[in-house]
C-alpha cells in the first residue's frame, strides 16, 4: 500500500495539545519532551479517575494510526479509541451529547460508536498475569479480536515503542514494533455496521503513567 501522511503532531510540548478534548482530569507534563499523562484524581475514586485525551481532527476510513508509547508506572491501562463518531450523526463533542467524564460505560454503552484496542493492559489481577492486546467494538462492550501484548513491565527508563492501527474499510490490523498482533475481518454484521471515518483518542486507567510521542496519521491506498 502507498501512505500519504494526513496529520502529525510530535506531541513534545503543551502547544500540541492546545486544541486537543479531554475528558476527566489529567495531569499532562512535557518537561522530558513528550507528552507524559497521569491522573489528577486518586485511583480510589475507581472509574472517575480515568480519562481520554481526544484529537480534535475527523479522519477518513483507510488510515494507519502511529504513535511511539512507553509504560512508566503501573498498575493500569493504555487504550486507543478509533473510528469514533456520533450515533446520531454530527460531532461526538455537540452540546446535545451527554458530557463524558473518563467512565469507560459512557463510551461503549453510550453515544458514539468506536473501535478501542487496549495494548497495555496491567490494571486487573488477571491482566496482570497474562498479558493481551484487546480490540472491541462499540456500540456495545464487543471484544471482537485479541493477541499478544509482547510489552513489557512499567519503569522509568522504559524503552520507547512505535504502534500502529490499520484502521481498513472491513479490518484492523495491529503492530507494535512492526510485529502484527491480529487482523481482524469486520463482517459489518456480527457486531453492528462498519466503521468508517471518525476520531482518536487516548485513554488511561488511573495509576498508570504513560509516555506518547510522534503521532502520525497516512491516509492508505
Amino acid at each position: 500500500m502507498k501512505e500519504e501522511i494526513i496529520y502529525e503532531n510530535p506531541l513534545t510540548q503543551e502547544t500540541d495539545i492546545a486544541d486537543f478534548v479531554m475528558e476527566g482530569k489529567t495531569i499532562c507534563d512535557f518537561s522530558e519532551g513528550f507528552l507524559k499523562m497521569e491522573n489528577a484524581i486518586s485511583s480510589d475514586a475507581g472509574q472517575r479517575a480515568n480519562y481520554v485525551l481526544w484529537c480534535p481532527e475527523v479522519f477518513p476510513d483507510n488510515i494507519r494510526i502511529s504513535w511511539e508509547f512507553k509504560p512508566i508506572r503501573e498498575p493500569g491501562l493504555a487504550m486507543l479509541f478509533f473510528s469514533a463518531r456520533n450515533r446520531g450523526g454530527g460531532s461526538i463533542f455537540d452540546g446535545t451529547l451527554t458530557p463524558r467524564t473518563g467512565e469507560y460505560v459512557q463510551y461503549h454503552h453510550g453515544e458514539i460508536d468506536a473501535f478501542h484496542v487496549s495494548y497495555f493492559r496491567r490494571k486487573e489481577p488477571d491482566e496482570r498475569a497474562f498479558h493481551t492486546c484487546n480490540l472491541r467494538k462499540s456500540y456495545g462492550f464487543h471484544l471482537v479480536c485479541q493477541g499478544a501484548d509482547p510489552l513489557p513491565d512499567a519503569a522509568e527508563d522504559a524503552e520507547w515503542y512505535r504502534i500502529s492501527v490499520e484502521k481498513r474499510t472491513e479490518g484492523v490490523r495491529f503492530s507494535i514494533n512492526e510485529l502484527l498482533l491480529f487482523d481482524y475481518a469486520d463482517d459489518g454484521v456480527t457486531y453492528g455496521g462498519l466503521l468508517g471515518e471518525g476520531r482518536i483518542g487516548f485513554r488511561q486507567l488511573a495509576p498508570m503513567i504513560g509516555g506518547y510521542r510522534k503521532l502520525r496519521v497516512s491516509k492508505l491506498s
